[in-house]
């Protein structure tokens, strides 16, 4: 089966989505890591997702050739934030 998955902002005060979609799941905020990842870099991605997933927080990671997305259900986001910034990721508003 072929798909398209397409993530987009549905919460702009107006809402466009394509008319055969099948599924949706509303309600993710996400943040980047910030800056240029370089392909020898390790476990970035596998330690905030551990130290998410040990505060029961649930993530949706998306990765490019550069960076890491990391989605996570508008519920938990602001505590995801918290969480980081406890263990020493600075914070900062795009």
């Amino acid at each position: 089966m072929n798909y398209v998955l397409i993530f987009c902002n549905s919460t702009a005060g107006r809402l466009i989505y394509a008319l055969n979609v099948i599924q949706r799941n509303d309600g993710w905020k996400a943040f980047c890591i910030q800056g240029a990842l370089d392909f020898s870099l390790i476990g970035i991605l596998s330690i905030i997702a551990t130290v998410l997933a040990n505060n029961n927080i649930s993530i949706f990671a998306v990765s490019t050739y550069n960076t890491d997305y990391i989605l996570i259900k508008n519920e938990d986001y602001q505590k995801s934030l918290e969480i980081l910034k406890s263990i020493g990721y600075d914070i900062v508003d795009c």
